[in-house]
């Protein structure tokens, strides 16, 4: 084996030194001035209150973004040609994107839920087909646990492809129920003791005040439309205790709660 001479080494290092020491320098600054910048970004999203689980993925795709470039630019320090290494990643890139254009789509409507918010966990949604209180608001998917305790997990581009119906985002919800009464039975006794029940329940709200008034003279019965606001908390509450006054004092008032029925007359003919 020849061994190279102390001019030779000399002769490469001086050749061959400096472009290896800027490459180098490229690296170290780099990974430096990238940790600078992902430290940044940390802060002021977690400034923003963004979820946590966001914050770890946009930190970490940032930083393997940068460190491609501080790669091709050391590389391109070093004099190799890095328009080949561009072309290949970008082809890497598309193929991918086309391999997973669902997964980045549930990706993409997650992070629009996390930093539009337009619920969070705890509040009771309708969305995607299913209803329920929200679990948790994950990157790729939503959980909800149903009325009945089943847990359905949602991709979240299906949420964000429809429509989502938050009903614990405001403070007051209407509920609307309809009582129906015989047409023989007194409407102002009826309008009345409706007006007495929900005074009576301090749940109800005064204002909005609420609402009783002859809806609609139906096939069978009269009906009322009982409109009283509450406290979201409240909301069933409300709906199950006021129907079930509504029937134990009608029963008490011989107010009748009619139901669909028909008369029949049968006409005798003689021969």
């Amino acid at each position: 084996m020849e061994w190279l001479t102390t001019s030779q080494v000399m002769e490469w290092v001086g050749l061959y030194g400096p472009v290896i020491l800027k490459a180098v320098a490229i690296l170290v600054i780099g990974r430096i001035v990238i940790g600078i910048i992902t430290s940044f970004i940390g802060r002021l999203l977690r400034r923003t209150k963004t979820d946590e689980t966001l914050i770890k993925f946009v930190v970490s795709l940032t930083r393997i973004v940068l460190m491609i470039f501080v790669f091709l630019a050391a590389l391109d320090a070093l004099g190799v040609e890095t328009t080949s290494f561009v072309a290949i990643i970008g082809a890497a890139g598309l193929a991918v994107g086309f391999a997973l254009q669902g997964s980045l789509s549930n990706f993409a409507s997650g992070v629009m839920l996390i930093i539009f918010r337009p619920f969070k966990a705890g509040d009771f949604i309708e969305a995607g087909g299913s209803m329920g209180s929200v679990e948790a608001i994950q990157i790729f998917n939503t959980t909800l646990k149903t009325p009945d305790n089943k847990l359905v997990i949602i991709p979240n581009s299906n949420i964000t492809g429809g429509n989502i119906t938050n009903f614990s985002a405001m403070e007051q919800r209407r509920v609307d129920m309809v009582f129906g009464i015989g047409y023989d039975d007194d409407i102002k006794k009826a309008k009345g003791i409706l007006e007495q029940i929900l005074s009576e329940d301090s749940r109800i709200l005064k204002d909005p005040a609420p609402v009783v008034a002859v809806s609609e003279l139906a096939d069978s019965s009269v009906n009322f439309a009982v409109r009283p606001w509450a406290k979201t908390a409240d909301y069933w509450g409300v709906y199950f205790d006021v129907t079930e006054k509504v029937k134990l004092t009608f029963d008490e008032q011989g107010i009748s709660i009619p139901y669909p029925q028909q008369d029949v007359h049968m006409h005798q003919v003689t021969a």
